[in-house]
Formats: C-alpha cells, structure tokens, sequence
C-alpha cells in the first residue's frame, strides 16, 4: 500500500546569474528544448501515483508569471502555485524557509518530494520513490560528477557507506571527499519534514537544504540515491546553453 505524498517544487529564487534573460520571466520557466523547464521536471512528477498535490512555490515578483504559465498547463495533478510574498535576494527565505513555509500554510502531513525547478534530470522518479519506500527513510538523489575540482567551492558533497547511507555532507568544500554531489531533489518522510522547525531554531535560519540533509543526517538514516543518467543544475546562460543542446 503506498502511502500519499506531496510535491513541493521550488522555484522563489530570483536567477540574477541569467540576466537579462530572468529580469521578467523566472528561471524555472525559461524554455530547454523548447518548452519551460518546469515542464520538464513536472513530466517526471507525473509518472509518480502516490503524488496528489504540487506545489510550486514562488515569490512576489513572479507569482502572476506562473499564475499565467499554469493556466495553460494540463495536468492530472492538483498544482497550486504559492506566493512567498518575498520581493527579491534580500528578504528571500530561501530553500528552507520556503519548504516550512509551505508546510505550515498547507497543514502537509505527508511524505514530501522536494525538487527545485530548475533541476533537470533524466533518471525515472520512481526509482527514487522505490528507494525511498525500501529505505523507509528519507533521501536524496546523488550524481557522480568524477571531478573534484567541479565538486569544490559549488555543490553539496556527500560520502556515503556500503548501504548508501549518508556518513558526510559538507557543503561546497575547499577540498572534497567524493565526486558525489547532492541535487537538488529529495524525497523526505512525513517525520522528518516534521523536524525542519527543530533544525530552524538550532540554525538560526538556515537557508540551503544542505545544511537540513547534514544535520538530519547526523541524527537518523538517510540515505543517497546515486543516479547515472544526465543532470542539469542550471545556474548560468552557459549551462543553460548546453541543456537547451543536449534537449534536443
């Protein structure tokens, strides 16, 4: 029997490294291959039964873009789109205040799939999901990017053990461990998300999801999900550049 389970896709980020491509339109609806690449990454979503309800979160500044996008979206999922009410980087909330942010105004006591949407990724949803329900434990999708000096000072770097449970995460290392880096598509039970709020006050406001995953980590299982297929973290035109490519 699975279990019910939310999406969460985050998209409040303001993508000021792709000016002047996102002065007006958000990166999450910037198109590769010709469509917006949320589209992309919602493709995946829908494949997954167990998920009933999206939530895109966004903020003030582009919420009517994607109240607009989502009016000519088809899906056989329920998608709302939320606004932050954030107005740019100085007040944003960033990946964890949002996450919370969504939990808290929507009562979510579910499992949670959390994906930014700007990730994309070719390997099937599902195996992630069956990982997780085999684990009974939250985790993370990994990719081998094979090169320290790419996973230095850009990703969140994680060592796993025989089981692929999580036994180090340091985020954007001087000098890394692995070539195993975190992306940015998580699958956390309803009891975990549960401790986001305890994470919060300990951290004083932690913004990356990487630092929830490390202190998670250090507390109970979880475990990494190491992908082969390809992977896109679109964070600047060239990148954007080479999706739009390869897409195709």
């Amino acid at each position: 029997m699975h279990r019910k389970m939310k999406c969460i896709l985050l998209c409040a980020g303001y993508g000021t490294r792709l000016y002047p491509l996102t002065k007006d339109t958000p990166k999450p609806l910037l198109k590769v291959a010709g469509r917006p690449m949320i589209e992309h990454v919602l493709l995946r979503i829908e494949e997954i039964r167990e998920i009933d309800e999206i939530f895109i979160v966004t903020n003030d500044k582009f919420y009517s873009s994607f109240v607009e996008w989502s009016g000519n979206y088809a899906s056989e999922k329920r998608i709302e789109i939320i606004n932050d009410k954030t107005t740019s980087d100085d007040n944003r909330l960033g990946a964890i205040g949002d996450i919370h942010f969504v939990i808290n105004s929507k009562n979510i006591d579910d499992d949670v799939l959390i994906i930014a949407g700007d990730n994309l990724f070719e390997f099937p949803l599902r195996h992630l999901i069956d990982f997780f329900e085999e684990k009974q434990a939250s985790v993370v999708a990994l990719y081998d990017i094979k090169d320290k000096s790419i996973a230095a000072n850009k990703y969140g770097v994680v060592e796993t053990d025989s089981d692929q449970k999580i036994v180090g995460f340091e985020e954007k290392p001087a000098n890394p461990k692995t070539t195993l880096v975190s992306t940015a598509c998580y699958v956390f039970s309803r009891d975990d998300i549960a401790e986001l709020e305890k994470c919060i006050k300990e951290h004083n406001q932690p913004d990356n999801l990487g630092d929830f995953v490390k202190w998670l980590s250090a507390r109970k299982p979880f475990y990494g999900f190491a992908f082969s297929e390809r992977w896109f973290d679109i964070g600047d035109h060239e990148q954007l550049k080479k999706a739009d490519e390869e897409w195709k």
